[in-house]
């Protein structure tokens, strides 16, 4: 493996599947969101520019194939797949309305945890919103979703401001969260250090969810409770403290043991049970939900298997490349179903941890923003940034002649 100037590359061949000279490159791009800067789909389209600048003037062509791995961009690279929108307004994570949408294909609707309790709609984190933001809207989304006729709900976890456990979710199935007087308690995680109990919702007030198959897609392995849980591990991301981590990860364990008295099932301790700030949790025993990789899921949703098939490139990436990414993000994800088709996968993304021997494995050739362009404003310049790197990562892959 040699390293050069910002990237690390290793030996690769110029085309995976050996396309005569007769007939254009096919080059699949499949990258993810760009936090912050540009969604899959822009970052798919800079990516594409910077292919069409390395090849010129030999033809190319480019299949875009936004990804996403559960959180935020899942519904979009849904839609962009051919999946169909349902308008639906829903309670926000601190209480106020918000505009979100389901997808739904065949009898499978779709729905982004985020839209609803996202920390993108809050404006100004801190502990005060950390401990008492709220899943109610995923809930909501939930009932709209059954609503459709759908007979499979895949709730796409991530990018949550929330430490509720899956609490307000609960409630808004009907199962509302009350304290030893039987008294509901307030929304928000710090709430549920008084939580004794549940009502019972109805038979005719299930939401429709028997008989429902529940998948919640995350890409995340951590616990509900403990030092690699949901508050110490994703709290400090949505504002709270080291008091407000500490707060929130016993008002969950007082959770778990409600949960557990509830439904029978202790989820404090099952691997991704913490995804989405616990969300991950109350899917599990409120909803008997089968937790999956949301990253292998939404590749298959969208067709990527088979776009790689017949793809002589594949290009991936994503706003931070890391040791997260390689434990189960969606640039690893196509980075796997790239090797297994014997097709070179490259990798670009804003700012990549090109020590790590791990990252640099999982692709065939890695580079970044921030590395290519010290001095510049990368996330106010991705857009342009992205087209040149690419190119300038792909321009050694030409193949002679062509």
């Amino acid at each position: 493996m040699a390293r050069l100037d910002g990237e690390v590359a290793v030996a690769i061949s110029t085309t995976g599947n050996s396309a005569p000279d007769d007939r254009p490159v096919r080059v699949v791009i499949a990258p993810d969101k760009f936090r912050g800067s540009l969604t899959a789909t822009e970052a798919a389209e800079a990516m594409a520019a910077g292919v069409r600048d390395a090849f010129a003037p030999v033809e190319v062509l480019v299949d875009l194939v936004p990804i996403a791995d559960g959180g935020e961009g899942t519904l979009e690279a849904l839609l962009v797949s051919g999946a169909t929108a349902v308008p639906v307004r829903v309670t926000g994570p601190l209480g106020d309305p918000v505009e979100a949408a389901i997808a739904v294909r065949g009898d499978t609707a779709y729905v982004e945890s985020a839209q609803a309790c996202g920390l993108t709609l809050v404006p100004r984190p801190g502990p005060g919103t950390a401990t008492r933001a709220s899943t109610l809207g995923v809930g909501e989304l939930i009932r709209a979703a059954v609503g459709t006729g759908a007979r499979t709900v895949v709730v796409g976890l991530g990018g949550s401001a929330t430490t509720d456990g899956g609490a307000g979710m609960a409630s808004a199935l009907g199962w509302v969260p009350v304290d030893a007087d039987g008294r509901p308690v307030p929304p928000g995680g710090r709430a549920l250090a008084a939580v004794a109990g549940l009502t019972r919702p109805a038979a005719a007030d299930r939401s429709g969810l028997d008989g429902v198959r529940v998948l919640a897609a995350c890409d995340v392995t951590a616990p509900l409770v403990g030092p690699a849980g949901a508050a110490a591990v994703f709290g400090p991301q949505k504002g709270a403290d080291p008091a407000a981590v500490a707060v929130l990860d016993d008002a969950l364990r007082t959770w778990a043991r409600v949960l557990a008295g509830v439904f029978g099932r202790d989820v404090s301790d099952v691997p991704g049970a913490g995804a989405a700030g616990g969300l991950a949790a109350g899917l599990l025993a409120v909803c008997d939900a089968e937790l999956v990789s949301g990253a292998d899921l939404l590749l298959d949703l969208v067709g990527l298997p088979t776009a790689v098939a017949t793809a002589d490139l594949v290009l991936t990436g994503e706003g931070s490349l890391d040791r997260q990414t390689v434990t189960g993000k969606g640039p690893k994800a196509v980075a796997d179903l790239a090797r297994a088709a014997g097709v070179p996968v490259v990798a670009v993304a804003g700012r990549a941890d090109l020590h790590d021997p791990d990252v640099c494995a999982a692709f065939d050739l890695v580079g970044d923003l921030v590395s290519a362009f010290p001095g510049r404003n990368t996330m106010h310049h991705t857009a342009t940034l992205l087209r040149q790197r690419t190119r300038d990562l792909v321009r050694g892959l030409v193949p002679a002649g062509r």
